[in-house]
């Protein structure tokens, strides 16, 4: 690491990387928007799905001022945040296989939906076989993920397949083994994580994207506005009564 402050470091690091997705990505970018502005148009719903830290980026694409109504949030007991405790209990509960099958049992996504998974090494049972598993009921999957991770870590699923493997589109974090951007001679571990970032920053994009398809073909988008802004309250509760069928995060 240079001589300037670790903080410039990182910000460096995940400038970067936000410029590597932008560019390298836009073609994915574009074909995901789409997948999402085409399942909003024939009726399908939208759900979102993350693990430990991966959840975060799931959330911040649900129920969101400026995002789109219909996307909700696919929680599975236990892994989504690190709010379970032990915390250690989540990353076990992502290579148990089975679990996947069982929650999308539960769950009510059906043929002609549209599932956004996320996970930053794709390598876990769970990711895996919840691809999978959408994918053989019909719903089509959007897989956010680090590439690398495929061709140097092993495969925790029966398959020996990852994410990216069972997806419609995936889209390419870009971030390094281990997600860590910055080292220092006295410090003996990498740290300064970046994948949360990147990830967010890649679904807002395929979110932006989404609505302006949907604009394009003359249909509004259902977007919800800031509660914190006069109006706010008003907006998403006719929003809610116009596709409360499609959004299952006020049930």
């Amino acid at each position: 690491m240079s001589d300037s402050k670790p903080a410039d470091q990182f910000f460096d690091a995940a400038i970067a990387l936000l410029q590597r997705a932008r560019d390298e990505e836009a073609e994915n970018i574009e074909a995901a928007g789409t997948l999402l502005a085409d399942t909003v148009a024939t009726g399908g719903r939208l759900f979102a799905f993350g693990a430990g830290h991966s959840s975060l980026a799931a959330q911040d694409i649900v129920y969101r001022a400026g995002g789109l109504a219909l996307m909700n949030l696919l929680a599975v007991p236990g892994v989504v945040g690190v709010d379970v405790m032990p915390a250690t209990l989540g990353s076990a509960l992502e290579r148990v296989d089975g679990l996947a099958s069982a929650v999308l049992d539960s769950s009510p996504l059906r043929d002609g939906d549209a599932l956004v998974i996320i996970s930053l090494s794709g390598r876990n049972a769970l990711p895996v076989e919840m691809a999978m598993s959408a994918r053989a009921l019909g719903v089509k999957v959007i897989g956010v993920t680090s590439v690398a991770y495929a061709s140097e870590t092993k495969s925790r699923h029966v398959s020996g397949t990852y994410l990216k493997d069972h997806c419609d589109v995936v889209l390419d974090s870009k971030i390094a083994i281990g997600d860590a951007e910055l080292t220092l001679d006295t410090i003996p571990a990498p740290f300064a994580p970046a994948s949360t970032v990147v990830t967010t920053a890649l679904l807002q994009a395929v979110m932006a994207t989404a609505a302006a398809s949907l604009a394009t073909r003359g249909i509004e988008p259902p977007l919800l506005r800031s509660g914190n802004v006069d109006g706010g309250h008003d907006w998403n509760s006719r929003v809610f009564e116009k596709y409360g069928d499609r959004i299952f995060y006020r049930h």
